[in-house]
């Protein structure tokens, strides 16, 4: 596989376990390159624009390489640290993410999972090393929970073996997580006739499929690219923001019954979102990244050791 070799590692330093350690190396997991990107611009000249740093007292311009970071510890007081100074500060996870515990997956809250990165041994010293790792966590639904210091900042870490290799993911402290009380502590219980409950649960068994990221389809970005053919062969835009659609609901039972009418009625499941996202690429302007989109995986490889989520 050339894209390995290609991709730069993230971060590099070594998994340990116990007394057993390998050198590894950590990829980033997730690419926003596929994406429509906009540049700033002068309106009047159609130049791009370019970010200048200001000194906020003195409003003269700063060149790169006077500029710095430093902790406000007062009103426009600073002690400024560089970043030797921060590289220094010893501690084992700048350069090792040791294993510290195993915890049952499904007791992790998805609102803790933060990025993802994929980690692969870096050395050929390592192999079995990192191996043992893996298979020892396999099918036992465990995730190993390490830390890492990425972008000078010390995280936890949760590990899973994914295929031949182990996926990483950052995981936020509880600081970061907001508290559910103040969003959800005014809603109302509200007592539900057993029918309307059967109707909806109807609904939702005519609605269960298999998981399939490749029909994910990004209405949005379509129609951004719709807007710039538009532009580009010179064809008039609206300006106009679409209004939304009413969604008053009058009796709730009649509109669970005609929702289930609507799902019977309704044919095979339609290929329009493949046919749109083939679409995209057809575009007059060049997208960055898109010629990677042969190289994803089709479904049939994409590896079965992600654990089931809690039900």
């Amino acid at each position: 596989d050339t894209s390995m070799a290609i991709a730069r590692p993230y971060w590099k330093g070594y998994l340990k376990f116990s007394l057993v350690s390998c050198p590894i190396a950590l990829y980033t997991g997730t690419s926003s390159s596929e994406r429509v990107s906009f540049r700033q611009i002068n309106k009047k000249t159609g130049n791009r624009l370019r970010q200048q740093l200001v000194d906020e007292i003195t409003r003269e311009p700063v060149e790169p390489e006077d500029k710095g970071r430093g902790y406000e510890y007062a009103k426009n007081a600073y002690v400024p640290v560089d970043d030797d100074e921060l590289d220094a500060i010893a501690i084992e996870s700048n350069h090792t993410i040791e294993i510290d515990s195993f915890v049952p997956r499904h007791q992790i809250d998805e609102r803790y999972l933060e990025s993802p990165y994929y980690i692969a041994p870096n050395d050929q010293v390592g192999q079995e090393a990192f191996a043992v790792i893996r298979e020892a966590m396999r099918g036992k639904w465990m995730a190993a929970l390490g830390r890492v210091v990425l972008a000078k900042r010390e995280r936890v870490i949760m590990l899973e073996p994914w295929d031949k290799g182990l996926m990483g993911t950052t995981l936020r402290y509880p600081y970061e997580i907001r508290d559910t009380k103040e969003y959800f502590d005014d809603i109302p219980n509200v007592q539900l006739e057993p029918d309307m409950l059967k109707l909806a649960e109807h609904i939702l068994q005519s609605k269960t499929t298999d998981f399939d990221p490749s029909q994910f389809v990004d209405h949005y970005e379509e129609a951004v690219v719709e807007l710039l053919k538009k532009k580009q062969a010179g064809m008039p835009v609206s300006r106009e923001p679409v209004a939304p659609q009413p969604q008053n609901v009058v009796n709730l039972m009649d509109a669970l019954r005609r929702s289930i009418a609507q799902e019977k009625s309704a044919s095979a499941p339609s290929k329009k979102g493949r046919k749109r996202i083939e679409g995209q690429s057809e575009m007059l302007l060049p997208i960055p990244g898109r010629k990677g989109k042969e190289t994803m995986a089709k479904p049939a490889e994409r590896p079965s050791a992600r654990p089931k989520k809690a039900g």
